[in-house]
């Protein structure tokens, strides 16, 4: 694991090793969007991470997908997430803000306004949604205009501003996972037969627009992306036949925008992956779904990974790189605290010398 605990420089940072928190749906926030009470708690309990992503959150509130998570567009979210941020540096991580638009992964009753949904074609995803009348199917979006499709991009713009505004040190672009930018991503859920639809240069357009924006808005070296090569069938998504030849075309447009990093969500198909590597000239962060403890620095050590962002190991531990470290054995995830509550599950799993004062 030698090379796993080498400092690295990613944009603005300048990281003192090679592990970083994933972005992890937690639906704490207020009802407004606001984050939660002990977010700044939960965050800067995880700066030893270097840098932490942020839960999904919304640039609008056509954007909000689940119950309970936050925004970044309010004036009072700004605030939300400033003490964040401040207690974070104060611990001395970096911390990003991960731009979420869910798409037509969301149902009216978990949003402010309860309109429906948009997404880039009127096609549902067949899959259900937990809202606060219990889980129920998420129903069929409303397809975006052109017109809409700009507004929607400039959102994105105004959200990372906004971002910077709380004092994150950039943003991460969610454009993976079933959401909106994926789903102008994949075939069977793009159908559109203008400027974001049909070929792969049109399909890959809003993701690239929107990465431009944001670039253009708080530059290149605060500004990540986040794809997940692969059909992901518990969000409705299937890619279609042209996945890689597009993920090939993405990653070389993205790249001429010199931005700090790529974050691939791998879902196994490694000879993609390594066709990435070598197309993406910054640096690229892999989450390895599914690897086991042991293989945390195989992708690292491999040349593959500059970065592994780390997920439930992260949310269990605060103290993860310590524990690592050190060789002391991990908490284990409680995956019935994972989404809403209060600070079980969240802010009081114990830390490594709690455990060995007890001992």
């Amino acid at each position: 694991m030698k090379k796993m605990w080498s400092p690295v420089s990613v944009g603005i940072m300048n990281l003192p090793h090679r592990l970083a928190m994933a972005p992890m749906t937690r639906s704490r926030a207020e009802v407004d969007g606001t984050p939660g009470e002990l977010s700044a708690l939960y965050y800067a309990q995880r700066a030893s991470m270097g840098l932490l992503i942020s839960e999904g959150t919304q640039p609008s509130d056509d954007g909000q997908g689940y119950m309970l998570s936050p925004g970044i567009y309010t004036d009072r979210h700004i605030e939300g997430w400033r003490k964040v941020t401040d207690a974070v540096h104060e611990a001395g991580g970096y911390f990003f803000i991960q731009l979420m638009h869910a798409g037509r992964m969301s149902h009216p009753d978990n949003t402010p306004h309860h309109r429906q949904s948009v997404a880039p074609s009127a096609i549902a995803p067949g899959v259900g949604m937990h809202t606060p009348k219990g889980k129920q199917d998420v129903p069929v979006p409303r397809e975006l205009s052109e017109e809409e499709i700009q507004t929607t991009i400039a959102d994105f713009r105004k959200a990372a501003a906004a971002a910077i505004k709380a004092g994150a040190d950039g943003v991460e672009i969610h454009g993976a996972n079933g959401y909106l930018i994926h789903q102008f991503i994949a075939e069977k859920s793009n159908v559109r037969v203008d400027h974001y639809g049909g070929s792969i240069e049109n399909r890959a357009r809003f993701a690239i627009e929107v990465a431009s924006a944001v670039a253009d808005e708080i530059g290149a070296d605060r500004t990540g992306f986040r794809i997940s090569p692969g059909n992901l069938a518990w969000v409705g998504i299937d890619e279609g036949e042209s996945s890689s030849e597009l993920y090939r075309y993405l990653v070389k447009e993205l790249a001429k925008l010199n931005l700090a990093y790529l974050h691939v969500m791998h879902l196994g198909n490694d000879e993609l992956l390594k066709e990435i590597r070598t197309l993406w000239p910054n640096a690229l962060v892999v989450n390895r779904f599914g690897r086991p403890m042991e293989q945390i620095d195989t992708d690292i050590e491999n040349g593959i990974a500059d970065i592994a962002t780390i997920g439930a190991w992260a949310l269990a531990n605060p103290d993860l790189v310590e524990r690592l470290k050190a060789g002391f054995p991990l908490n284990q995830a409680d995956q019935t605290t994972f989404y809403g509550g209060g600070s079980k599950g969240y802010t009081d799993y114990p830390m490594m010398k709690e455990l060995q004062s007890k001992q």
